[in-house]
């Protein structure tokens, strides 16, 4: 026997108009849609609230306004807003285009991930500013040591005590630039040549280089690779790919840094001939603290932060980082970024 099909109540269809309002309104956050005449369509529960006369529903509805006519003109943004309070909240504020040529907006509290983000970044430095005083000390301490005794023990127990001292620091230092890059925040965007960006980078690695004997050599040409982007985060990443690179590679191989630039993107290679990457990791080597060969990490002080600092600048300028690598043979690192077009 076949049943009569169920015929659904058309005010719940999400196809229709009122379906289309009744999920809106069920959303948690605010949603205000706009025709492409910047008409105002539709303005669920949650916005309606927020339209008030307060100063923080102010704020919000200039906020929204702003970035709704930046959807109208086909460009998607976002902005947050920290308010007072009390209790202190904070929302963001997202526009997007529409197929139709209109924008939607969507208020969202984000409140909960900002406290964690806080508590966790406010963790990190207060733990490593914390931790680099008795870690300058110990270093202080056995240098002093080390330049006042003649046994020989002594001497090879301070000296083991200075380096070990000064790959904390290291880490201390690594730990802090990841956390300020891992979130994001404070980045001053501006154009910038890519090629301004690997020349600071190889200038920083020269020393440790030189004391390695590997040569470092750069392929660039300035005013062609330019990008939008935070000078300090890209001239970080670009340094760690470099120094990785130096330090997997043997005396007299070089190391290759090269600029080339697409119609749509910035690609800075990086490239050694050093001894490789094994197959099984090349999908974790961006993780935190994880390294192939921690025998010659213990060797060079790596702290195996250094890829990961690498991804999260990539992320945070809308590119991404890549690596070709066989075991034994080296490794090229692909550090790209968007180009920034028109006329340079």
């Amino acid at each position: 026997m076949i049943s009569a099909p169920v015929v659904a109540d058309p005010v719940l269809m999400p196809d229709s108009e009122a379906g289309v309002r009744l999920l809106l309104d069920a959303l948690p956050m605010g949603v205000v849609v706009l025709l492409p005449d910047g008409q105002e369509r539709f303005r669920n529960t949650v916005a309606m609230s927020i339209a008030g006369a307060r100063h923080a529903d102010v704020l919000i509805e200039v906020a929204a306004e702003r970035l709704l006519n930046v959807a109208l003109r086909g460009f998607e943004s976002r902005e947050q807003i920290q308010l007072a309070g009390p209790p202190q909240r904070v929302l963001e504020v997202r526009a997007i285009p529409l197929a139709d040529g209109g924008a939607i907006a969507i208020i969202d509290d984000v409140t909960d991930r900002w406290r964690i983000d806080q508590v966790r970044t406010d963790f990190v430095a207060n733990v490593s500013h914390e931790l680099k005083t008795p870690v300058g000390a110990i270093s202080v301490l056995a240098e002093t040591i080390e330049g006042e005794s003649d046994d020989e023990l002594v001497l090879r127990l301070t000296g083991r005590m200075v380096i070990e001292a000064q790959r904390m620091s290291r880490t201390i230092d690594e730990l802090l630039e990841l956390s300020r890059i891992e979130l994001g925040g404070e980045m001053l965007l501006v154009d910038i040549d890519m090629a301004d960006v690997a020349a600071e980078a190889i200038e920083r690695v020269a020393p440790m280089a030189m004391r390695s004997g590997v040569p470092l050599n750069i392929d660039s040409k300035k005013g062609t690779s330019i990008v939008s982007g935070d000078f300090f985060q890209l001239v970080s990443a670009v340094k760690n790919l470099v120094e990785n690179a130096v330090k997997y590679s043997d005396q007299t191989h070089q190391v290759d840094v090269r600029v080339l630039t697409t119609d749509t993107t910035v690609s800075v290679e990086v490239e050694d001939r050093g001894i490789g990457i094994p197959a099984d990791s090349i999908d974790r080597i961006f993780e935190r603290f994880y390294r192939v060969d921690r025998a010659r990490n213990r060797a060079t002080g790596g702290t195996g932060l250094g890829l990961s600092i690498v991804r999260h600048v990539a992320t945070n300028h809308g590119g991404e980082v890549n690596v070709r690598s066989r075991e034994g043979e080296g490794s090229t690192f692909i550090l790209q970024i968007p180009r920034v077009l028109g006329p340079q």
